[in-house]
């Protein structure tokens, strides 16, 4: 096999398709692509990016014997998602049991075409492009391959969302956690609430580094989507078969919104109208207040947000929300007693219920970080669990669904190495070979529970990521270990090839050059990589395994 054929993620099933291997087949200026019925948007794909990267016109096919060959038949693979390629000296042929499995084999066969298919405009007078023969079958693991992203604490223009979908795309993952609201930014037009973008979507400056940190950007920080922005996003997201999972933070990390909106705050223990939007990191005391007022108020905000979200799944947060100031309030205290509810953990409980009944009436499902267990777990939703494995375990043995991301594991904050040249180092080491060797599926779960864990998660919170280059250099290369984690079918941690790995990866460090992303070299940051002097908050030893 050439370095071609080193693909990422690794394929269920991968062999030479001619005796000896070799070249399978060439493309030229007159290779034409056959498009059977459903496959146009996977063609157009091919055509918009292979053809531009390759400058060959790739035309719809006619007469000409040379062509690549898109079918979608169900039966001809192993259920949804599923694809198999096959490269020999007559044809090229993708096929899926579905259009998304049609794409994923059209991202297989990008790779096979080597980095310079990941560019833009082709980069030497190439007239023909050489595949390797070989014969793929292939299908995910999971449902559920999802990259979390963080625009709250640090704003990413549109531009830099779709481009991280592109990213997303050609790693085969398939669900966008975006999170768009927390104490330090509300980022998404909200029609009727103008002061949320208003007020909500700036801050007048910013902590640098880990909120211990002495050290502040004395400038603005600020922006947010429009509502078109929005459904531009949710539509590019589409064509490359990708579920936007918009996250709307409630009934803690608000602060945002009672800066915009006071009377969302309990105003009967503090002055909610001195409130702005938060300029440091860490878990605000400032929450929603469970009234009726604030209910509606959300109850709008959401109302919008299924117009412009048509996944299945909505976010609600549910994380981290101090009740500090529910204890001090009357109105949170006589709420408590009006509903009969033990203590306060049972009144988050109460509020996130509501919304999981007002989005399954309307065919949505919640989805929420593991905290909504405590206090009772809504009937209906759906877990991140984030603290470890145990509100997954929890929430599977009790029936509710989950998405795996356990914070010691897959949150790309989390520094890649112990030196002292690793930028802003926040939590615990968790290289690359940590990464490859994550297991989503809890081993006490028997089988029935362990088909409740609808998938994996990996997250990318951007407090110390200030701008495009940090974020890449925190989820690049991790993200392409975690993309095989969800992907493909591997063997039990410690059997895991990373040898074989990393060898594949020698290939995909050219893919990634060659799409600009500033992922961490094997040998360490770059010095333009490095933030010297800026405090992080690095944990030592090894993360618990929990």
């Amino acid at each position: 096999m050439t370095s071609e054929t080193e693909l990422i993620p690794a394929p269920n099933s991968i062999a030479q398709a001619l005796p000896g291997g070799g070249v399978g087949y060439v493309l030229d200026a007159g290779t034409e692509v056959d498009a059977g019925p459903g496959t146009e948007r996977v063609a157009q794909w091919l055509r918009a990016t292979v053809g531009a990267a390759t400058g060959l016109p790739l035309r719809p096919h006619t007469d000409s014997g040379s062509r690549i060959m898109l079918r979608i038949d169900p039966r001809d693979a192993e259920g949804p998602e599923a694809y198999g390629l096959v490269v020999d000296g007559y044809l090229i042929q993708l096929r899926g049991a579905d259009e998304a499995g049609l794409f994923y084999a059209a991202q297989t066969f990008r790779q096979l075409l080597g980095p310079d298919a990941f560019r833009r405009a082709p980069v030497t007078p190439k007239r023909r492009w050489e595949v390797p023969a070989v014969s793929i079958g292939d299908a995910p693991r999971f449902r559920w391959r999802g990259l979390m992203l963080d625009v709250a604490r640090h704003f990413m223009p549109k531009d830099g969302v779709l481009r991280q979908l592109d990213l997303m795309a050609a790693h085969k993952l398939n669900v966008l956690h975006f999170h768009l609201t927390d104490d330090q930014g509300w980022r998404i037009e909200i029609r009727r609430y103008p002061k949320l973008t208003e007020t909500g979507s700036w801050r007048v400056r910013t902590k640098f580094g880990h909120r211990a940190s002495p050290l502040w950007e004395d400038k603005p920080h600020g922006g947010f989507y429009t509502q078109d922005d929005i459904r531009e996003i949710v539509a590019y997201a589409a064509e490359r078969h990708i579920t936007v999972v918009p996250e709307i933070d409630v009934p803690g990390h608000s602060q945002a919104a009672i800066a915009a909106y006071p009377e969302l705050g309990n105003t009967d223990v503090i002055d909610t109208t001195a409130l702005s939007v938060w300029d440091s990191w860490g878990i605000s005391p400032n929450v929603l207040a469970p009234t009726d007022n604030t209910l509606r108020f959300y109850e709008g905000v959401f109302e919008e947000v299924l117009e412009l979200f048509p996944s299945e799944f909505v976010h609600v947060g549910g994380d981290e929300c101090r009740k500090d100031q529910w204890r001090q309030s009357p109105a949170a205290q006589a709420r408590i007693a009006e509903l009969g509810l033990a203590d306060e953990d049972a009144l988050q409980s109460w509020f996130v219920g509501h919304f999981d009944s007002w989005l399954s009436a309307r065919g949505r499902r919640l989805i929420g970080w593991d905290e909504i267990i405590e206090g009772g777990l809504a009937k209906g939703a759906a877990v991140s669990s984030w603290r470890g494995y145990a509100g997954g375990v929890a929430a599977a043995r009790a029936g509710h669904d989950v998405v795996m991301c356990p914070e010691q594991y897959v949150y790309l904050d989390h520094r890649q190495a112990a030196g002292e040249e690793e930028p802003v180092p926040i939590g615990f080491v968790r290289t690359l070979e940590d990464v490859y060797r994550f297991e989503p599926v809890p081993a006490q779960l028997t089988g029935d529970e362990a088909r409740h864990v609808l998938g994996t998660q990996a997250n990318v919170w951007t407090e110390v990521m200030e701008d495009q280059g940090r974020v890449d250099y925190q989820t690049y290369p991790r993200l392409s270990a975690f993309a095989e984690v969800a992907w493909s079918d591997l063997p039990a941690p410690a059997e895991r090839d990373f040898a074989g790995f990393e060898r594949r990866m020698s290939a995909h460090y050219r893919r990634l050059d060659a799409l600009g992303v500033g992922y961490r070299p094997p040998a360490g940051p770059l010095p333009w990589q490095q933030r010297p002097g800026v405090l992080g908050r690095p944990i030592e030893g090894a993360p618990p395994n929990r």
